[in-house]
């Protein structure tokens, strides 16, 4: 099953007026980091995850918070914290942006679980291009 969010971001400029991702990630960079996932968050204003995991890149194993968007945004596409919870101890695959400070610290565009279910955030421009 296949998981696609679309965020508005540009819509919804105002809910990222407590941090702007741009502020805090390097959105001109992608990286994956593949790894355990540990705890989940399910907190306003942003979902987190945890996870012990090791970028694409090469290095180390090490502990790794992933932001996600708002909780609602996900239960609108029918996307819970069980939907995360349940795979705490498996292994998955988040592709994001990293943190600018080189911080084990990711912007969650999309996660590929073990079973092969995958979710991407999308932007609402993106999404409308996709149809």
């Amino acid at each position: 099953m296949k998981y696609t969010i679309a965020l508005c971001l540009l819509a919804a400029a105002s809910l990222w007026a407590h941090h702007s991702v741009t502020a805090v990630f390097d959105t001109g960079k992608q990286i994956s980091i593949t790894g355990e996932l540990t705890e989940v968050e399910w907190v306003n204003p942003h979902i987190f995850l945890h996870m012990k995991a090791k970028p694409s890149t090469g290095g180390e194993v090490k502990a790794w918070k992933i932001e996600g968007g708002p909780p609602a945004w996900y239960r609108r596409s029918n996307v819970t914290k069980t939907t995360f919870t349940k795979r705490i101890g498996q292994s998955l695959t988040i592709d994001g942006y990293p943190a600018k400070d080189a911080s084990s610290y990711q912007w969650m565009l999309k996660v590929t679980f073990a079973d092969g279910d995958s979710m991407e955030s999308i932007s609402a421009a993106d999404a409308a291009k996709s149809k």
